[in-house]
């Protein structure tokens, strides 16, 4: 009776390991799910390290009570290997590379320089940058009421530029700046719709190569301070359970439909890479969505991502607790490879830590 007690709890286990991995695999690969046409089928990939936690557990479970099925875990996990990696990279170290040849560009939403540190974060994001002397710097929200910003970075970096971009009432402004050590010889914006975000490219002088460098802002989640409370309630599990789940179902709703209107605008970004592929291209910025989505993957097709190549672990972006997700990412074309790449978690003057990645030109015949 024991023996069959014991088999039937087995198969158990192992019917909800397998469940867990077919879940996984569909949520590791709906990144080709356009959110446009499935909104809320679109926005499954922010489940998958959850998914991930769980077949560990189960490889955990089987090595402690059945060592011989510790195989579907493993499996699970060969088979989700392609959504794994570009959730979580594994690089240590990096590869050396001659000064010469390597670009350090930054990546950096600095929330408009008014989070947390109010007016002190100009000076925070100036000094660290001047201590990590970049060769490019993209930043997205590079946009206050005071002139301060521009004037002090303007003094860090011999060429700047920046493009404006604002919604149909011209209630509300974003900017998109490039600080440079080399000539921009031209920017221009990418059209596509949208609230109050937008895309850039710049064209940089590089070495005697033409290098498009294009800065994006997608589509902001527009989650309310309240809204985000709330959110942090039912993960702390301070609602009763009926609120908790209706607040779930709105939170995903707008999450899902904010990634329905980021879909086009990944679209037109990737028909812009497309038309410039006779050029040098590096993409880089806020993109509002993690490894696993529609956007990142559209943006991505036919470059390198370069966390994914030369980072390492999860490399949280968004730092604002309850949100813990690497939404800020870059991209190079096949001219570059990324000898490194990393978030510095260490500055905090903005909602998102900065995202910085050295580039090796590659000498092409």
């Amino acid at each position: 009776m024991l023996k069959i007690i014991t088999r039937f709890l087995l198969n158990i286990i192992t019917g909800a390991n397998v469940a867990t991995i077919a879940i996984m695999l569909l949520v590791g690969f709906s990144d080709r799910i356009n959110p446009a046409a499935h909104p809320t089928l679109g926005c499954a990939g922010m489940f998958f390290p959850f998914f991930i936690a769980a077949n560990l557990l189960f490889l955990v479970l089987w090595i402690v009570i059945k060592w011989q099925r510790a195989w579907i875990p493993i499996a699970g996990f060969a088979l989700a290997y392609a959504p794994i990696r570009t959730y979580i990279p594994l690089h240590f170290g990096s590869e050396e590379a001659d000064e010469a040849d390597v670009l350090t560009v930054i990546s950096y939403n600095v929330a408009g320089y008014n989070h947390g540190e109010g007016s002190g974060a100009v000076d925070s994001i100036a000094a660290w940058l001047d201590r990590e002397q970049p060769d490019i710097v993209c930043l997205q929200e590079d946009m206050n009421p005071r002139h301060e910003p521009f004037e002090r970075l303007n003094a860090l970096f011999e060429y700047n530029d920046t493009v404006h971009v604002n919604d149909v009432d011209n209630s509300y402004i974003n900017a998109l700046g490039i600080h440079s050590r080399f000539p921009i010889l031209k920017s221009e914006q990418i059209a596509y719709d949208s609230k109050s975000n937008g895309s850039a490219a710049f064209f940089l002088l590089i070495g005697g190569d033409t290098v498009v460098v294009i800065n994006n802002h997608l589509e902001s989640t527009h989650l309310s301070p309240e809204e985000r409370q709330r959110y942090k309630d039912v993960l702390k599990g301070e609602m009763e359970a009926d609120s908790a789940r209706q607040e779930t179902r709105l939170l995903i709703n707008k999450i899902s439909s904010q990634m329905a209107l980021r879909a086009p605008q990944a679209d037109a970004v990737h028909a812009y890479i497309e038309a410039h592929r006779h050029l040098p291209i590096i993409v880089c910025g806020d993109f509002n969505d993690t490894p696993i989505s529609y956007v990142h993957r559209t943006v991505a097709k036919g470059l390198t991502d370069c966390f994914v190549e030369a980072g390492c672990g999860l490399g949280l972006s968004y730092n604002q607790k309850g949100f813990f997700f690497r939404i800020d990412h870059m991209m190079c074309s096949s001219d570059y490879i990324p000898t490194s790449c990393r978030v510095e978690t260490k500055i905090t003057a903005s909602d998102h830590f900065p995202l910085i990645c050295r580039l090796k030109k590659v000498d092409k015949p």
